[in-house]
């Protein structure tokens, strides 16, 4: 099922007021948690260009895992 929530390896909201980014120290304005299954990870703050190259980092080692388990099936 494409739009089921459980699917979703990241979970984004609004940062916390004061919230510090975790790579470059500048205000963050994204709290970005992982759902890596029966326990999620904490949240982590991010700035904008932060938060996108986090997203982009999980999503291409999602991408790696998945081609990796189908090559290996291949």
């Amino acid at each position: 099922m494409p739009g089921n929530e459980f699917r979703q390896p990241l979970s984004i909201d609004s940062a916390p007021r004061g919230s510090v980014c975790e790579w470059c120290g500048q205000p963050a304005v994204l709290e970005i948690a992982v759902a890596s299954g029966a326990y999620d990870e904490e949240p982590e703050y991010f700035c904008r260009l932060c938060g996108e190259e986090f997203a982009r980092a999980v999503a291409d080692s999602l991408d790696r895992t998945i081609t990796e388990g189908v090559d290996t099936y291949a």
